[in-house]
C-alpha cells in the first residue's frame, strides 16, 4: 500500500522558513569535522516524558537504553540513527528515538556504531547485527527495528542479512524514514528532486560513500538493501518527504519488497524534507508520521 499525505498550510511555511535558512548551505561537503553540528541538530528532536537514559552495552557495542515506567515486556526496539555512516551519534538520537519508543511503549536499545572514515564498511553493518543478537542474548523475545537515513538502510540490511543467515529469532518488523537504500546512487530522484531538497545533493551522498565504502562494491547487499534478498522478510513501513533526493530509494525498495511477497506499506509526504520526523513539534506532519511509525511498531511487537 503507498499513501501520498497532503501538506497542510501549517506545515507549508514552516518548511518554506527552514528551506530559506538552509539555503546557503545547501550540499555543502560532510565530512567528520560537520559531527558536532550534526549532532547539535538531531539533539534538538525534544525527548518524550516519562523515559529514563541509561548507558549501555548490548552484543558489545555501547550505546544508550531508553526505558520505560513500568514496562515489564521482553519486547525490544533497535533504533539506528542516521548520518551517512560517516556522522551522528547514539547520545544525539536519544530525543528523536525516545519520542518512537515512548508511543511505541517498548524499551529502546540505541547502538553508538563505528563511523566512516575511520571505520568503514562493513563495520556499522557488522556493529548492528551485533547489536541485535546482544538483545537476544539477552532475552529480548520480540525485536522490532526503526531508522532514519542510513540508519534506516541498516535496519533494511539487517532484516535481509538475519533471514539469510536463518538467525532464530528473526525481527517482527520495521520502521524507517527516508532510507538510504542504495549506495550506487542511481536513484532518479537524485536529478527530478534536486531543486525540490533543501538540504542534500547527490554529491554529498558521493562523498559519504567513499568515505564509507572504501572501494566496496556498492551492491554488496550488506551496504545496498536494494540488492539484498527480499523474500521472507518482516511487514516494513516505509516513510519519506516527496521533497528529497533519497526518494527514489524508498520507491524503488518498496516495489521490490512487494515483488518478493513482504508485506511493505510506503507513506510519501508532500512537501517534507529529509527526515522531517525529526522536527516533532514544528511540523504537523512529524507527529502525524511518528505517531503512525509507534503504531505499526506496536502492532508488530503485540
Amino acid at each position: 500500500m503507498t499513501t501520498i499525505h497532503p501538506l497542510s498550510s501549517e506545515d507549508a511555511a514552516f518548511v518554506a522558513a527552514m528551506r530559506q535558512a538552509a539555503a546557503a548551505h545547501k550540499g555543502a561537503p560532510l565530512g567528520p569535522e560537520a559531527r558536532p553540528m550534526f549532532d547539535a541538530m538531531m539533539a534538538s528532536t525534544p525527548a518524550a516524558a516519562g523515559i529514563r537514559v541509561e548507558p549501555g552495552t548490548v552484543g558489545g557495542i555501547p550505546g544508550f537504553w531508553l526505558r520505560l515506567e513500568k514496562v515489564t515486556s521482553t519486547s525490544r526496539i533497535l533504533h539506528l540513527h542516521g548520518g551517512g555512516y560517516v556522522l551522528g551519534s547514539a547520545q544525539a538520537a536519544i530525543g528523536f528515538a525516545s519520542q518512537i519508543a515512548n508511543r511505541a511503549g517498548a524499551d529502546t536499545f540505541v547502538p553508538n556504531y563505528r563511523l566512516a572514515p575511520e571505520h568503514p564498511f562493513p563495520a556499522a553493518i557488522d556493529d548492528t547485527v551485533a547489536a541485535y543478537r546482544g538483545l537476544v542474548a539477552e532475552g529480548a523475545e520480540r525485536i522490532v527495528v526503526s531508522g532514519e537515513s542510513a540508519g534506516g538502510g541498516l535496519a533494511l540490511a539487517l532484516l535481509s542479512f538475519l533471514s539469510a543467515e536463518k538467525d532464530t529469532l528473526q525481527p517482527a518488523g520495521a520502521a524507517v524514514m527516508s532510507p538510504w537504500t542504495d549506495l550506487t546512487l542511481t536513484g532518479s530522484t537524485y536529478e527530478t528532486r534536486a531543486e525540490a531538497d533543501p538540504i542534500f545533493t547527490k554529491d554529498v551522498f558521493k562523498g559519504f560513500v567513499a568515505a564509507y565504502l572504501n572501494g566496496v562494491d556498492a551492491t554488496d547487499p550488506k551496504a545496498s538493501p536494494l540488492y539484498a534478498r527480499l523474500e521472507g522478510l518482516p511487514p516494513v513501513r516505509i516513510d519519506v518527504g516527496d521533497d528529497e533526493v533519497l526518494l527514489d530509494d524508498s520507491i524503488r525498495y518498496a516495489d521490490r519488497a512487494r515483488a518478493a511477497g513482504t508485506e511493505v506499506s510506503l507513506s510519501i509526504w508532500t512537501g517534507m524534507p529529509h527526515v522531517f520526523q525529526a522536527s516533532i513539534g514544528q511540523l504537523n506532519a512529524a507527529e502525524q508520521s511518528v505517531d503512525a511509525i509507534a503504531a505499526f511498531l506496536r502492532q508488530r511487537l503485540a
